[in-house]
């Protein structure tokens, strides 16, 4: 899944004490990917993969042998999103694995810090999901039924992680994420039982090539 290196002339330098700072993240494939000029040739599947299985949703305040982590939430919206919209593209369902892709590189930052940071914080996940998308061969902007349906189907999964796993009440939940989605036992059970980083890791690829073959 690799593209041409970029070349290190593009890289911002760091040098201790000048004043200018390091503003790229060196990933485990060997890419430098620059968070304020992020290059969809600098972007790696495996490299997502990897960090977002040790991303913790809920800043890691989730009941369980391993984190929540948020490459298993995207998997779990994608369920949500199956079951909601069963007709849905390949393509868009690629979207939605990807939504919350940027994490890999800047975190989950839960919504009340989001809030009290401003629009600094949405500048960068916009560029870095840009990015991603032209990666993958996404539209850079998903038509608005699509962003709708996966923000529903996101809203669907926090309530369930929020009751099931966060310690939220069922009127929490409700307030903060609207009614519960329509969701299989067997899929709740399957997605909600935190998994190893490996395990996530490992069906967030799989998924991934599932819904990204030509």
């Amino acid at each position: 899944m690799r593209g041409p290196e970029t070349p290190l002339s593009q890289v911002i330098p760091f040098k201790p004490g000048s004043g200018r700072r390091r503003a790229w993240q060196r990933m485990l494939s060997g890419r430098r990917l620059d968070l304020l000029d992020p290059s969809p040739l600098d972007i790696e599947i495996e490299d997502i993969a990897h960090g977002l299985a040790r991303v913790a949703r809920w800043n890691g305040q989730t009941s369980g042998p391993h984190i929540f982590s948020v490459a298993q939430h995207s998997l779990l919206v994608d369920a949500v999103a199956r079951t909601r919209t069963p007709r849905l593209d390949r393509s868009l369902r690629l979207a939605v694995l990807l939504h919350d892709a940027p994490e890999y590189v800047i975190g989950d930052m839960i919504s009340p810090f989001k809030a009290v940071i401003g629009d600094a914080y949405k500048a960068v996940e916009a560029r870095l999901l840009t990015a991603i998308h032209i990666r993958f061969g996404l539209p850079v902007e998903l038509a608005r039924d699509v962003t709708r349906m996966i923000k529903a189907a996101d809203a669907g999964a926090a309530y369930l992680e929020a009751t099931r796993l966060a310690g939220f009440s069922d009127a929490e939940a409700r307030r903060f994420f609207g009614a519960p989605p329509v969701l299989a036992a067997s899929a709740e059970r399957q997605y909600l039982g935190p998994w190893s980083a490996e395990t996530a890791q490992a069906r967030y690829l799989k998924r991934f090539s599932e819904l990204a073959k030509p």
